[in-house]
């Protein structure tokens, strides 16, 4: 029996491979393209780039060592072994960059913070960081964080100095809430409100709210001391006292009084030596060498 070779199905086999080698070529061709472009827009260089999927391999392989060590129950072994494979492609502490620092020192800072130099960046404990920078007196809030490969951001935020507090052998500065921030001389504290007494520090803050009721005389107000853990005497820079009830409201309402009586009468700068303003509408006035004279504040 005779045997027939089909070669037309040769040839459109044939034909259809080159077809498919073409089609590639050309997809090659297409892409090739793309990527040319692809690396004209990007900001990185070739070596770049080749540091960058680097570092993406290894993070892949090191989260996979993680997982796979994880699941063996020994993450210990998995974190030292993420910590070596990012230190390797270089992403450990280098460099420390400190923002938001201007009254304080800024070496304090760097103190706390340039142990973790030579770290690998997956083994710095940031809350631990963060809650040392807290500890200086200086620092009201601080955030860390990592800015890779190799730096770490410290972004500081400085308590304001607001008064300076009166010690038995020195002069403290203190912030709007009282927090104690490094010692000041009697130089320095030219110009600012002083406060004395035990527990001043934490009254501050009422201080000022009561200073506020009467904006007039509060730039007059040198010294504020606490008295008996519950009243204030103010000195004006006249040296003349004021001395004022216990209690937020009957203080405000007393040195609003003041300022009004002060308005009509000129009583800052005058003869009188101390105010005495603890009884409800009336000013007790005490002048050197004369008998207490007494004011009406009018019922106020």
């Amino acid at each position: 029996m005779a045997t027939v070779k089909r070669k037309a199905q040769g040839v459109r086999r044939s034909a259809a491979a080159r077809s498919r080698a073409n089609t590639a070529r050309k997809a090659r061709a297409r892409t090739g393209s793309v990527l040319d472009s692809a690396m004209a827009i990007l900001p990185f260089t070739e070596e770049q780039l080749q540091r960058i999927f680097l570092a993406i391999i290894l993070g892949g392989a090191a989260v996979l060592a993680w997982f796979v060590a994880s699941l063996a129950g020994v993450p210990a072994m998995a974190n030292q072994q993420i910590a070596g494979l990012a230190s390797d492609a270089g992403f450990e502490v280098r460099r420390v960059q400190v923002t938001g620092v201007d009254r304080m020192n800024e070496l304090k800072v760097y103190e706390r913070v340039l142990g973790e130099r030579d770290t690998p960046m997956p083994s710095v404990d940031l809350d631990l960081l963060r809650n040392r920078l807290l500890e200086l007196s200086w620092v009201k809030d601080a955030r860390v964080s990592r800015q890779l490969p190799d730096t770490l951001v410290v972004d500081i935020v400085e308590r304001t100095p607001h008064a300076a507090l009166r010690k038995a052998d020195r002069l403290v500065l203190i912030d709007p809430e009282g927090v104690e921030l490094e010692p000041i001389t009697p130089a320095n504290a030219k110009g600012m409100l002083v406060v004395s007494g035990p527990g001043a520090a934490k009254q501050v803050a009422a201080l000022t709210e009561l200073l506020d009721a009467a904006p007039a005389l509060k730039p007059q107000v040198v010294d504020a001391e606490w008295i008996g853990n519950r009243r204030w005497n103010l000195t004006f820079a006249t040296k003349q006292v004021l001395a004022l009830p216990q209690g937020d409201k009957e203080a405000a309402s007393a040195l609003v009084s003041f300022a009004t009586l002060d308005g009509r009468n000129r009583l800052l700068g005058g003869k009188v030596a101390h105010f005495d303003m603890r009884v409800p509408g009336r000013v007790h006035m005490r002048i050197p060498g004369l008998s207490q004279q007494t004011l009406s504040t009018g019922g106020e």
